[in-house]
């Protein structure tokens, strides 16, 4: 059986930062940051090359095993087959290790450009199997389905099938994250958690993620309620007390606060009225704490067009 055919020109692909849980939502709940990592992959006559520029151009891998990589790999054995060569140009603005889905963001890019370069593949690889293989890779739907989707996102695993909703989220919020300059890996944060927590707390963290539903896209005077924890956030202190500390004294001005996935950033779930005060708590911390104001992501992983020459935007 012949395998797939592959469009000659390039893709591009823009796919944004995520943060996941966002207090209260634990592996369930996402929203999409407007911060970018852009792709570009063309099918080549033979072997790999990839280019790395900004986050990670010093320590990601050149070949294989970068997870870019294989995520397009498994996606184009999905869609019938692998190029002849492949030539793969990242740049990179997600920071890595910080709780801001850069691991989701190179999957995600990686499947929508394998999607994009194979002719014929949306038909093959529609937007249900793509969360679903996104997810496989992952390992859990929260950043990826934010990531995929743009927006913020509730995803849940249905007979073992990754599936997700996306909501608007409010215009009026903020956001507003602060990234440390030391990563936290992912499976120092998650080994953590206790195996099983109180029932008052588990109780607690299910109204509150429900009432973040509502807060986030239509009453984001209840934010701060709304993203209370009781489920993750004061375990993992241990690995990020002064991530953890600077929500709480966030909290305490009133800011809604969350650690950003499995940290250590934390996000402010600011309005253009708390955002100052959300900078000036933080840099009352002598932390120093590098403070990014984002837009609100709508779009999601996007294919766009090519820039012009010497263009990276």
């Amino acid at each position: 059986m012949a395998g797939p055919a592959f469009r000659a020109a390039a893709v591009r692909v823009r796919v944004p930062a995520t943060s996941a849980n966002l207090g209260p939502g634990f592996d369930a709940l996402g929203l999409a940051l407007g911060l970018y990592d852009d792709v570009v992959v063309r099918v080549a006559e033979s072997g790999l090359h990839l280019d790395i520029a900004g986050e990670g151009a010093e320590t990601l891998p050149r070949d294989e095993s970068h997870l870019l990589v294989r995520s397009l790999r498994t996606a184009f054995d999905l869609l019938g087959g692998q190029p002849r060569g492949l030539e793969v140009v990242c740049a990179n603005r997600i920071p890595h290790g910080r709780g801001l889905g850069s691991s989701s963001a190179a999957i995600c890019a990686g499947i929508v450009a394998a999607r994009a370069v194979t002719t014929g593949g949306a038909e093959k690889l529609d937007n249900t199997a793509l969360l679903e293989l996104a997810t496989e890779i992952e390992g859990h739907p929260d950043n990826v389905a934010a990531c995929l989707l743009g927006g913020f996102t509730l995803a849940w695993t249905d007979g073992g099938a990754a599936r997700a909703i996306r909501m608007e989220p409010a215009e009026s919020v903020v956001p507003v994250a602060f990234v440390p300059s030391r990563p936290v890996l992912t499976e120092t944060a998650r080994g953590l958690l206790p195996r099983t927590v109180p029932h008052v707390d588990a109780a607690a963290n299910a109204g509150r993620a429900a009432l973040l539903v509502e807060a986030l896209t239509r009453r984001p005077e209840l934010l701060l309620a709304a993203t209370e924890d009781r489920l993750h956030q004061e375990y993992r202190a241990p690995a990020m007390p002064e991530s953890v500390e600077l929500v709480n004294r966030l909290r305490a001005e009133g800011v809604p606060a969350v650690i950003s996935g499995a940290g250590p950033t934390v996000l402010a779930l600011a309005t253009a009225d708390t955002a100052d005060t959300a900078n000036k708590v933080a840099r009352s911390t002598g932390a120093g704490w590098a403070a990014n104001r984002l837009a609100l992501d709508a779009d999601g992983a996007s294919v766009l067009p090519l820039a012009g020459a010497g263009g990276n935007q």
